[in-house]
């Protein structure tokens, strides 16, 4: 079955104790170095075992005129004047980007897949299975997860890899993920995809 790793928002804005975007970490978080590694960890799983990675960002305008306002997360983008496309807090955090010839793909809504060419990018690498993690796990992991979902992928949520601001919210997410897809840590999914085929 053939598997692509889909990164959601390893960006500055959220994973970086300086970043504007506080939903996926709070500021003095205690599992930001631990969420850094198990994600560095499972994109260097990917790339020894060539599982193509897909990298995502979200990235508005220097003046958010491309924001739509409908909904507190992203008011609070335009008020926080953060994610500007080319800026610091949009770009990848180091470490947890792309590498030369990997896809990126750009999205200015919480569910990566709506309105954006990741749909496409997955069909032109013939993906069956999707590995997804990210930050956060309860906005753009979990909205995410669902659409992969109705769309027809298997998937696993990598849950190590993931985060919400409080545990509870973290929790509670994989919880309703579990309907759609299967929920394991970064160290079983290894094991999981080492397993010689049968």
């Amino acid at each position: 079955m053939k598997t692509v790793f889909v990164a959601l928002h390893y960006q500055n804005e959220v994973l970086h104790a300086g970043g504007r975007i506080k939903v996926g970490m709070a500021e003095d978080a205690q599992n930001r170095d631990a969420v850094k590694a198990r994600a560095g960890r499972l994109l260097a799983f990917a790339r020894a075992s060539g599982i193509p990675v897909v990298s995502v960002r979200i990235a508005f305008r220097p003046d958010h005129a491309d924001v739509i306002q409908n909904c507190t997360i992203f008011r609070n983008v335009v008020a926080g004047k953060a994610m500007v496309d080319g800026s610091w807090g949009a770009e990848f955090h180091e470490g947890l980007g792309p590498i030369e010839g990997e896809h990126v793909v750009k999205h200015t809504r919480v569910n990566a897949f709506y309105g954006s060419e990741l749909e496409d990018v997955l069909r032109v690498l013939k993906a069956e299975r999707l590995i997804i993690a990210g930050i956060a796990t309860n906005s753009v992991v979990i909205t995410t997860v669902a659409c992969a979902a109705d769309v027809g992928y298997e998937v696993i949520v990598a849950a190590d890899a993931c985060s919400s601001a409080n545990s509870e919210l973290h929790q509670a997410s994989l919880e309703i993920m579990r309907l759609v897809a299967d929920v394991a840590d970064v160290e079983s999914i290894v094991a999981q995809l080492s397993r010689p085929a049968s």
